[in-house]
């Protein structure tokens, strides 16, 4: 019986089970474990850690970066909101004093139409007629000089001779 257990201890099998060869095999998994430790402590887990400090400092420039221009962006719509407030308001001041300067001018040729018509109507009963017609035709003339420049001063190459002097035809005959 001796030889069958004999037999059975040198048959073939896993060495990495053998109890005679534990310490050697732990002495190398220790020997293993220190240099994978030394290797990642000293060389990759410095390299790791400075690779993801660079993709945190650039992820974080990044977004510096992207707040300063979304305040530059701000400043740029505040500046140009301001800038077409300020241009609308300029316009509306030159429309008024446009209207104020027509209006003027439409009250002095108004009065100096008033001023030929009252002059002439105190010549004489015949001559009534006759200045009546110049009187109509000057009318036409002022309204058609100053509806011209009215158009002209308020919406510059809008309207053409033929239309004003159209419209102010049909506006005289009522």
């Amino acid at each position: 019986m001796a030889d069958t257990s004999h037999g059975a201890e040198s048959a073939p099998g896993m060495p990495q089970l053998d109890f005679s060869t534990f310490p050697n095999q732990i002495f190398w998994l220790v020997v293993t474990l220190v240099v994978l430790y030394l290797i990642l402590s000293r060389i990759a887990l410095p390299r790791i850690a400075t690779v993801l400090a660079e993709r945190q400092g650039a992820i974080q420039r990044d977004l510096d970066k992207a707040e300063e221009m979304k305040r530059a962006s701000v400043d740029a719509e505040n500046a140009y909101n301001k800038a077409l407030a300020d241009a609308r308001q300029q316009a509306n001041e030159i429309v008024a004093e446009t209207k104020a300067d027509i209006q003027k001018d439409l009250d002095k040729a108004i009065a100096k139409a008033d001023a030929e018509i009252a002059a002439k109507a105190a010549e004489s009963e015949t001559a009534i007629a006759a200045i009546r017609d110049s009187a109509t035709k000057s009318v036409k003339d002022v309204a058609n000089s100053t509806a011209a420049e009215i158009v002209k001063a308020v919406m510059p190459g809008a309207g053409d001779a033929k239309t004003i002097k159209a419209a102010v035809a049909a506006i005289m005959k009522g």
